[in-house]
């Protein structure tokens, strides 16, 4: 079982939330679960909580709508815009609330934020940092559970990879 856990760290006068986690898994592996929805779909939600694509297109203008999906089948829609890609090193996003067809959520925060993936001795450290338009949309992701969720499923998908099964 791995060691490493995830880290989140709030940056109030940055208005920013920087997660990592280093995962024992070769990096074009660990690209392929952030940009894939086949593989997203294994563990983009805390258990038991799934993920759900309705469409992806991961290239540059492109976006993976999807919902997280509980398991009384209550679903709650997500679009993640892809703003630049640069293979197995980087992809920087927009994520947004939203409905089924993609129509954001004006009532929830925003982020713009970038995935950064760099080979380890061990395996791959990502490092995803978002940034926020104010101190309170921060506050407002903490009190939804933001810290507890992105920790249950980074753990989750150190457990895929610990287990082969992505």
């Amino acid at each position: 079982m791995s060691t490493n856990k995830t880290q989140v760290i709030k940056d109030l006068k940055e208005k920013s939330i920087l997660v990592s986690r280093e995962f024992n898994a070769p990096i074009e592996l660990v690209w392929r679960a952030y940009t894939e929805s086949t593989l997203l779909e294994k563990w983009w939600a805390p258990q038991p909580w799934k993920a759900e694509t309705k469409t992806m297109n991961f290239t540059v203008g492109g976006f993976w709508l999807y919902a997280m999906v509980s398991p009384e089948n209550e679903k709650h829609w997500g679009k993640m815009n892809y703003l630049a890609i640069d293979p197995y090193k980087s992809f920087d996003i927009k994520d947004e609330f939203c409905d089924e067809e993609g129509i954001v959520n004006p009532a929830f925060p925003v982020s713009n934020g970038r995935n950064y993936f760099t080979k380890t001795d061990n395996g791959t450290l990502v490092e995803f940092k978002t940034t926020y338009e104010n101190v309170e949309d921060i506050h407002k992701l903490v009190e939804m559970g933001f810290e507890q969720g992105i920790t249950m499923t980074f753990e989750h998908l150190a457990t895929l990879f610990e287990q082969n099964k992505i």
